[in-house]
């Protein structure tokens, strides 16, 4: 139905089959790398219940820390839009960028510099491997969407999923309004 193509900096949004999968189920995915060898994103609208200030008591921020994904939920991870005030940062896409200098992050927190329409802070990531991603494709796991918000920091986690689900309309529209937890219904 959808012919979008994944590439770095489109979302993708779950599919409601996938919803007994506990890592994915209702997510949107930032995808910040694909390419022949595989897929890299973050899902960005799950929340933990973790603060940078939790994790890094050096840091005074209350922050909230995203799940990234299931991978390497050891490690810290982070998007951003201010590239300008962070060196080494790789860009996704326009006014996205992945990583950068930590340290200077940790100046900029400290300065109150950095505010949370900035930054998006992640424990693990979500992977592909080779061709992974295109078999999930396949088997309707996901649907891809161009990333069309001029700060999808600001975007409201809570409601994110439902919102996309009742934009593509359709069946999805029905699938956006089922409860979280069928067996409570």
């Amino acid at each position: 139905m959808f012919t979008t193509k994944p590439s770095k900096g489109r979302l993708l949004i779950a599919e409601p089959s996938i919803l007994n999968d506990s890592s994915f189920t209702r997510s949107v995915i930032l995808l910040s790398e694909h390419n022949s060898e595989g897929s890299i994103g973050f899902i960005i609208n799950k929340p933990s219940k973790y603060t940078l200030n939790d994790l890094i008591p050096e840091i005074n921020s209350d922050l909230i820390i995203y799940n990234g994904g299931p991978v390497s939920k050891e490690n810290l991870y982070f998007i951003h839009k201010v590239p300008h005030l962070i060196p080494d940062s790789i860009e996704i896409t326009k006014d996205i960028y992945w990583g950068g200098d930590f340290e200077k992050i940790q100046e900029l927190l400290e300065d109150n510099i950095l505010k949370e329409g900035d930054i998006r802070f992640f424990l693990g990531y979500s992977g592909w491997s080779k061709n992974q991603l295109q078999d999930e494709l396949e088997t309707t796991s996901w649907v891809v969407i161009e990333n069309n918000y001029q700060n999808i920091f600001d975007v409201s986690y809570q409601s994110f999923w439902k919102d996309q689900l009742m934009k593509l309309g359709g069946e999805y529209r029905l699938w956006a309004n089922a409860p979280e937890n069928p067996s409570l219904n």
